[in-house]
């Protein structure tokens, strides 16, 4: 078995786990997730505990087996604690500022550039260090949002100006050797 897959899922307290149909849905304190089940998976919730099990052992099955696994593992952590990923604009004269549910960024266009942010997103702006922290009980859209805005403008390998995540590594080029 996918050693994965065959972890069971502790459901904490305060957060409410039901399978209707072929859709998963979890409620918790950061909100409601929901996750489309696979076919030929059977998904149980007893005790506080939620198994996913498999009916065949073909190698594409196992695989199957620990994504959805964690696929559901995420859907509870999001309700219970959610997750947040943290965005730093670099280059002279880049900003953001939040507007309602909207972002506006100067990011050296000649127009603003304006995101606006989906339901279940929430974001915090720290203006001085130019910091974008968003958050979220959706691991899936938190990572698509966040990608989004990074490559509204990406880092430029020379100066590394634009949007990045925090804590990314980039692979910086040297530029023009000048004159001797």
């Amino acid at each position: 078995m996918s050693r994965i897959g065959r972890m069971p899922i502790p459901v904490p307290k305060g957060v409410k786990v039901e399978i209707s149909g072929e859709t998963f849905v979890a409620e918790g304190p950061k909100g409601k997730v929901s996750q489309k089940l696979l076919a030929g998976f059977p998904v149980s919730v007893e005790d506080g505990v939620v198994r996913v099990e498999r009916t065949s052992d073909a190698g594409s099955e196992r695989a199957k087996h620990g994504l959805l696994r964690a696929l559901l593992a995420n859907a509870v952590a999001g309700v219970t604690n959610g997750f947040s990923k943290t965005l730093e604009i670099h280059g002279v004269g880049y900003k953001a500022e939040i507007r309602g549910r909207e972002i506006h960024f100067t990011l050296g266009y000649s127009h603003p550039v304006v995101y606006p942010l989906p339901p279940g997103i929430q974001v915090d702006h720290d203006p001085k260090a130019n910091r974008l922290t968003l958050s979220g009980a959706d691991r899936q859209l938190l990572g698509q949002v966040c990608a989004e805005i990074r490559k509204l403008r990406k880092p430029d390998p020379y100066k590394a100006k634009g949007i990045k995540f925090a804590g990314e590594v980039l692979r910086r080029k040297v530029g023009k050797a000048g004159a001797k």
